[in-house]
Formats: C-alpha cells, sequence, structure tokens
C-alpha cells in the first residue's frame, strides 16, 4: 500500500478523531479506533484499540495491504 501524504493526513485525523478504521493485515481485516501513530523499531504504526476487547493492537504502516476510515463521507 503506497502512503501518500493525503493518506497519511487521513489516517492522522482518524487518529485524533477516535474514529474507527478498517486495517488489513496479510489477508485479515481488523475493525479498530484509531488511538495513535507511533514508531516500533524506527517503522511507522498505528495503535488501534479493538472495541470488544479494549485490548491494543500495533500495525506496521509498511506491511498493511489496505486501510479504510469507516463512516467517512
Amino acid at each position: 500500500m503506497r502512503w501518500s501524504p493525503e493518506r497519511l493526513d487521513q489516517l492522522e485525523r482518524a487518529v485524533r478523531d477516535g474514529r474507527r478504521v478498517a486495517v488489513d493485515r496479510r489477508g485479515t481485516e481488523f475493525i479498530v479506533t484509531a488511538v495513535r501513530m507511533t514508531q516500533i523499531g524506527g517503522r511507522e504504526a498505528l495503535i488501534g484499540r479493538l472495541p470488544m476487547t479494549g485490548d491494543e493492537m500495533a500495525f506496521i504502516l509498511e506491511d498493511l495491504q489496505d486501510l479504510r476510515v469507516l463512516g467517512e463521507v
């Protein structure tokens, strides 16, 4: 997945607003609430919270196949 400046802005807005995002990593889709952006091992990552359990998951951006911010027009 290519991370254009516009796409990164969209993700950062989702984090700021606490929006839900659909993340596709290695063929598995996760629906999480965007919590924060961080770096893990020098790589950009999204931290998302699973709505059912409250557990946080880390998603390395360059490992994602797709990411959609849900509820956007």
